[in-house]
């Protein structure tokens, strides 16, 4: 062995030390045997680590010298994408008008504490299957269990946040939106299970693999919430709501119409607006509304849209605005829980009491309804009931205890958001981290010459109001 350099100890002091640091700071101390590794690399080089630089054909080392760049670029983006930030694009109109169609984020994950990986082996930056392939991104061994180190701080009332979807545990591949237990209810497990021409293979997805969602949490730990006539309250007091808040309305005008400056002025998107006096298929529906026809049957033009409490304001100042009708409640039986009716609704909805750590309930009907998914699926308890008694992993119980906290996420487009009211709570392992900047933003209704991206939007933090 040769002798060992100065350059050499300095190099394996600097590394030791970071991975020193870093073993504490996953709370591992057998990580420390990983020390023996960057002995070895570093100082009595037994292993050839970079054997391949000594490849006598040119062409063979240039083409080992890429794998190695490219191995070294992977392991890299991983560690990064695991315990840094990741990237992030908004697919949806949830959180408009906080957050944008098209805009794309760094997520923090020292924000609440990165979480230790429940599937370690994986491909980076991509969430659960390969594009083209469609293949798993993962391998399912070893799955390891929730654990979570220290970040600069927790969760709190009215954040943003980045989570993995607690009802894509299970998930039918050909139809995952509605999700995999709201089509169990409308269809049935077996038919589900039999048809997968329509539904395609259902398979079970790690915490980690789940899509990644982004809300506001509204709903802390211990809270008592609910919504009356799309207020939200909680523990009785009335919340505060997002600057940007969102609801549906129904404007009728007196034959106008609003023209495309009027719309970038309430920053409405081509896909937002709807006209629904261009299809006579609506005249029902607007006659139900309250709207009126004029003497020929025909109706006046209205207009389906979502207003921030600012659109709405400089809409009623418009000339031609004769009627403006908030959306009504829906009725259907889509909110949480899933097959237990509460009589709640998209606007009227609770009061719910979200789950605490250490907190402990009693297992009566309603409070299995509400929070059974909690004890079966993200605790990993059996549970079941025998005889009127209730089991769960194998014993009787008249109480349970939480061992996770959970919280209540909201779009702030409330009309138009799948949130905590239609698949319940979000546990903290779910919890991914914390967008704090957009470093890019495009608008899909323009080209990328005439306004397509929004310069205005660049590189500006992410803020909860």
């Amino acid at each position: 062995m040769k002798p060992i350099t100065k350059r050499q100890w300095i190099n394996f002091s600097i590394w030791a030390v970071l991975y020193i640091l870093f073993c504490i700071w996953m709370e591992n101390l057998w990580l420390l045997l990983g020390l023996i590794v960057i002995v070895d690399i570093f100082l009595t080089k037994f292993i050839p680590w970079g054997g391949w630089k000594k490849a006598k054909n040119p062409k063979v080392r240039e083409a080992l010298e890429w794998v190695d760049d490219i191995l070294f670029a992977l392991i890299a983006v991983y560690f990064i994408n695991l315990f840094v930030f990741q990237n992030y694009q908004i697919p949806s109109s949830s959180l408009e008008k906080t957050l944008l169609v098209g805009d794309y984020l760094f997520v923090s994950k020292l924000s609440y504490g990165p979480r230790v990986p429940n599937t370690p082996l994986s491909f980076p930056l991509v969430q659960n299957t390969f594009p083209i392939l469609n293949t798993k991104s993962y391998f399912e061994w070893p799955e390891w269990g929730y654990k979570r180190v220290k970040g600069t701080g927790t969760v709190k009332r009215n954040d943003i946040v980045v989570f993995n979807f607690p009802a894509g545990d299970t998930v039918a591949l050909k139809v995952q939106n509605p999700d995999y237990y709201s089509l169990v209810e409308r269809f049935g497990r077996e038919a589900i299970y039999a048809n997968k021409q329509e539904f395609g293979e259902v398979i079970y997805r790690p915490v980690d693999k789940r899509e990644n969602y982004v809300k506001r949490c509204v709903g802390m730990p211990g809270d008592s919430l609910s919504l009356r006539d799309n207020q939200v309250y909680i523990n009785g007091e009335k919340a505060v709501n997002p600057e940007f808040m969102q609801l549906n309305y129904f404007i009728e005008t007196d034959g106008s119409i609003i023209t495309e400056e009027q719309f970038r002025q309430m920053d409405i998107s081509k896909s937002d607006r709807k006209l629904l006096t261009s299809d006579a298929g609506n005249n029902g529906a607007l006659a139900y509304l309250g709207f009126k026809p004029k003497s020929d049957g025909s109706f006046n033009p209205v207009y389906h849209l979502p207003l921030t409490n600012k659109a709405l304001e400089y809409l009623r100042k418009l000339p031609g605005i004769t009627q403006i009708r908030i959306e009504p409640d829906m009725t259907d039986d889509s909110t949480y829980p899933v097959g237990y009716r509460t009589g709640w609704t998209r606007d009227n909805f609770g009061p719910l009491w979200i789950p605490r750590k250490g907190a402990t309930i009693q297992l009566d009907e309603r409070n299995l309804a509400l929070y059974s998914r909690c004890i079966r699926n993200y605790e990993n308890n059996t549970l079941e009931i025998k005889n009127s008694q209730i089991l769960i992993n194998g014993k009787p119980e008249t109480t349970y205890t939480f061992k996770y906290d959970y919280y209540f996420m909201m779009g702030d487009n409330r009309h138009n958001s799948a949130d905590s009211r239609s698949w319940g709570f979000v546990p903290e392992d779910h919890v991914v981290g914390k967008p704090i900047l957009i470093w890019l933003s495009l608008d899909k209704d323009r080209s990328l010459f005439n306004g397509g991206i929004r310069w205005s939007r660049m590189f500006r933090m992410v803020h909860t109001d």
